[in-house]
């Protein structure tokens, strides 16, 4: 397991002594690196704080930009992949890096997103009131920046569907208040050190869609806290990494990995979810159907097919 202890001083009132690695996971995405890296780079202030780039053998050019744009820039790393090994394993190359540098804190962190100034910032100060907790900020649409995507998330008492908290509500101060949450989206998490020690690295079968979904329910299970930080906030260009969610690539990880995610956590409930799972799915292939959407039906049948066989990782038909 990746060791993140070191012997660096502990953060003052404001995080700023404290050294905080972000995480960004980069595959053809050239069009919101540059933004994500100088938006952060622009608040960083006094923040001890560097920036590794985890490439995910990309097709575009978007490496070669990034290391002419950067050159001689101390605060941002890059780590070439030799092929897309998915979100879970780049984000956890991405921590080992973070481990070797002496992170104190790790922030995963999407690269189509943009950060307010002060976003990492109050992120430090939410976690040295809440020490060894997990902190999820609140994010609005990049394109609607009064619209909320996420103030944090819940869990669905029986079947653990997780859901995201004034999700397309403008944003008037209604989720102001900082607060203890069930579910973080691995959009924007703030993970100190003992807690990786403590959970673990994200799960990498999962190599796109629902590994949050599956770390939140692992710190539930192991009694870490998440809390949501208001003033900390972002705007995040939503399904760009996937090209929206009305895709067969997203059919089929859904599909998969749900049934993965659940059949981990849900124990004796697993029963029950697969009820709610096959009307919920048999619903959603009759409306694509209906659409003339039937690359999305195939994909669902594969994503079932492939858990059965207990095949995870990339998928050869949509990776």
């Amino acid at each position: 397991m990746t060791d993140l202890r070191n012997d660096h001083g502990t953060a003052d009132r404001n995080g700023l002594r404290m050294k905080i690695a972000v995480i960004l996971v980069n595959y053809n995405g050239k069009q919101y690196n540059e933004a994500c890296i100088d938006s952060i780079l622009s608040g960083a202030g006094a923040l001890t704080l560097k920036i590794f780039v985890v490439d995910n053998a990309s097709a575009d050019d978007s490496v070669q930009i990034l290391q002419k744009r950067y050159d001689g820039e101390e605060r941002v790393q890059i780590a070439l992949l030799d092929k897309n090994y998915g979100f879970s394993h780049a984000n956890n190359e991405g921590i080992r890096l973070a481990a070797r540098w002496g992170a104190e804190a790790v922030l995963l962190l999407n690269n189509d997103t943009e950060v307010e100034p002060d976003m990492i910032s109050e992120l430090a100060q939410c976690a040295k009131r809440h020490p060894g907790c997990v902190i999820a900020p609140k994010i609005r649409y990049s394109d609607a920046r009064d619209r909320i995507w996420s103030a944090g998330g819940q869990f669905s008492r029986v079947i653990k569907k997780a859901r995201h908290i004034g999700l397309d509500e403008n944003d008037v101060g209604q989720y102001d208040e900082e607060r203890e949450i069930s579910f973080a989206t691995g959009c924007c998490l703030w993970l100190p050190r003992e807690v990786i020690r403590e959970a673990g690295l994200l799960d990498t079968r999962f190599f796109l869609y629902y590994e949050d979904t599956e770390y939140s329910l692992r710190l539930h299970k192991q009694g870490i806290a998440i809390y949501y930080c208001p003033k900390a906030v972002l705007y995040h260009k939503v399904g760009a990494s996937s090209k929206g969610a009305d895709s067969p690539l997203c059919a089929y990880y859904i599909a998969r990995n749900w049934l993965l995610c659940n059949r981990l956590h849900l124990q004796g409930r697993y029963p029950l979810f697969l009820l709610y799972y096959g009307i919920n799915r048999a619903a959603c292939c009759v409306l694509w159907l209906f659409c003339g959407k039937r690359e999305l039906v195939r994909a669902t049948r594969r994503g079932i097919r492939d858990h059965r066989k207990r095949k995870y990782g990339r998928t050869a038909y949509y990776g």
